[in-house]
């Protein structure tokens, strides 16, 4: 990396043709300011596409708004992290750009016994809290479901009036609304009550393990908090004994053809095929609400709502089962090689370092399991929750003439949205036409086109000057930045037949490369293939039987995408920063991932 390379600044990017205006598609405090072009300029920015891979629907910037904000005020307002306050973030040309806010030199020290206060109540009664969160969390998720967005009636019911109620139906309207966008705040604040935690413990372990052993690999110290059960995985472990069931049921050809309907249909005729229904049934109910995206899109595909997708993964390891393969998550060689690592680096440790060691791996291993265990509960049930009952309102929209379809709202954002209720209740109130029939259906479609031109250009990877050495381990741990990635980012594709990454999970393949830029193109993948993508979400699992392998462009150690593959026991090399874009579909792939090479053999 050159002394003088760097990012262009956001102030000189050019809009995509087609984009234009696209600034007001989303609130000023997302935007970079004109005004604050030189304290702006100074900052280095970052994409987080492994996150927010896609431009924002208006709408959908909510997640980043509430996401980022809640990770922050934990860092900063509740546990008073020593080194980290939150992460500022903007929305430029419809993709998310990062800065880490630290906290200065001089005010570390003052920190540190307000963290271990606060965090330490946290690690001390760690067991009795969560179990506390999760009471918490399934209590939000029912007052989600228990919202009802009702269409105005011709006139207030009767009883309202003999009641003496006193209000209307847009009040309940609104007030539904605003519940709606409250429960979803609070959703992201439960979200991160343990995930900073979780991460801090594991760096805490992490950074110990260095101290001891400067030369350690990182995967080396990975590994021994690996072999965790965490309910993320039972959306998957569900289709795989749904699967069994069928073979064993003698259900299974039943299920291997025709729409979902007909395939129940022909389950429900066969012989035991009541059993089996039952069993699907069951599944459902919370473990469907599992999206093949990560949830942070109202477009995300959630399962509740597509059966054809679990049901495709069915019939898959129906294939796997009936040929004799091992379907199942090779747990127990895992946690072998758990123990094997973790024993082997305790024997060198005198006996002082083996009881801090032992303690240190001992919290990682209790805490760090939140770090996967949550996902299922915020990003996939909660917001599968949420953006239903946001189409309920959209669809209400629709029938009132404001626009054409329920998703159609997602175009509005959430103030906008607010707006739109008002004009609609207006309307109804003085028995005049509301605007918005009129004014909403060219406005979507002219942001529309907006978000299709968004999209046609990727994403500048960074924006300004990158510090000269990266050493932020949240940065390094989660997204994969370091100082050699940032180098390649800037000197581009200097070698076209090899990329590096992160090491993320052991193991040494060769196949072909499938290249899947979304969840829609996962039925593309063939056996033995390697999948390429610019990130992947834990919810791609039921598709690793499959694969020989992953490679991703974004994503450090400790990104969902590693943590699972090494669960899976799949060899993953992530953070090559431009994978999906230098390998084509078919290209012959040596995957290394130990040491987080890829090279592309023909």
């Amino acid at each position: 990396m050159t002394a003088h390379a760097k990012f262009p600044s956001p102030y000189d990017l050019k809009t995509p043709v087609g984009a234009e205006g696209w600034e007001k598609l989303y609130p000023y405090y997302l935007q970079f300011q004109n005004s604050l072009r030189d304290k702006e300029d100074g900052k280095f920015w970052f994409c987080d596409s492994q996150h927010w891979p896609s431009p924002f629907k208006p709408f959908d910037a909510v997640t980043v708004e509430f996401a980022v904000k809640c990770l922050g005020q934990y860092n900063t307002r509740h546990y008073l992290i020593p080194p980290a306050n939150g992460v500022e973030y903007r929305i430029h040309n419809g993709y998310c750009y990062m800065s880490p806010v630290a906290v200065a030199p001089e005010l570390i020290a003052g920190r540190v016994p307000h963290f271990m206060e606060r965090a330490g109540y946290y690690f001390q009664n760690w067991d009795r809290l969560l179990a506390n969160w999760d009471k918490k969390v399934r209590a939000n998720i029912a007052d989600l479901e228990a919202l009802n967005f009702e269409p105005l009636p011709e006139a207030v019911p009767l009883e309202w009036i003999t009641a003496g109620v006193g209000l209307d139906n847009t009040y309940a309207l609104m007030e539904t609304y605003d519940r709606a966008i409250q429960l979803l705040h609070k959703t992201w604040q439960y979200h991160f009550e343990f995930l900073n935690l979780g991460y801090a413990a594991y760096l805490d372990f992490f950074s110990f393990m260095k101290g001891q052993f400067p030369t350690i690999p990182d995967q080396a110290i990975a590994k021994m908090v690996q072999g965790v059960e965490v309910d993320l995985f039972r959306p998957d472990d569900e289709l795989k004994k749904l699967a069994k069931h069928a073979v064993t049921l003698g259900v299974a050809d039943a299920l291997k053809s025709g729409s979902v309907d007909e395939a129940l249909a022909a389950v429900g005729r066969a012989p035991n095929g009541g059993e089996w229904l039952k069993a699907w049934s069951e599944a459902q109910d919370p473990w469907f609400n599992f999206t093949s995206g990560n949830g942070f899109y109202s477009t995300d595909k959630y399962w509740i709502e597509h059966l054809d997708i679990p049901l495709g993964y069915v019939r898959d390891y129906v294939v796997r089962v009936q040929r004799g393969e091992e379907i199942d998550r090779p747990t127990e060689a895992i946690a072998k090689e758990r123990d094997r690592i973790t024993s082997e680096y305790a024997e060198m440790l005198d006996a002082d370092a083996r009881a801090a060691f032992e303690g240190k791996l001992g919290l990682a291993r209790t805490v760090f399991p939140y770090v996967e265990n949550h996902n299922f509960y915020i990003e996939h049930w909660s917001m599968s929750v949420f953006w239903r009952k946001m189409r309920e309102l959209g669809a209400i929209f629709r029938d009132a003439g404001f626009w054409k379809d329920a998703d159609d709202l997602f175009y509005l954002n959430r103030q906008e949205v607010r707006d739109a209720l008002f004009d609609y209740g207006n309307g109804w109130a003085v028995g005049a036409p509301a605007i918005g029939p009129t004014y909403w259906p060219p406005e979507i479609e002219r942001r529309k086109k907006i978000l299709a031109a968004l999209a046609t250009t990727p994403p500048q990877p960074a924006l300004n000057n990158p510090p000269d050495v990266i050493t932020e381990p949240f940065t390094i741990m989660l997204w994969g930045i370091t100082t050699e990635s940032i180098g390649r980012w800037l000197d581009g594709a200097a070698n076209t037949t090899k990329l590096s990454g992160m090491a993320a999970s052991p193991g040494l393949v060769e196949g072909r490369a499938r290249v899947v830029r979304s969840a829609d193109e996962l039925g593309q993948i063939q056996q033995g293939e390697i999948l390429v993508a610019p990130v992947t979400a834990p919810s791609w699992a039921p598709i690793f039987g499959k694969i020989n392998a992953i490679v991703t462009d974004i994503g450090g150690m400790m990104s969902h995408a590693a943590i699972v593959c090494r669960e899976y026991g799949l060899p993953a090399v992530t953070g090559t920063g431009r994978a999906s874009s230098s390998i084509k579909n078919g290209q012959m792939l040596r995957v290394n991932g130990s040491t987080g090479e890829v090279t592309i053999l023909s």
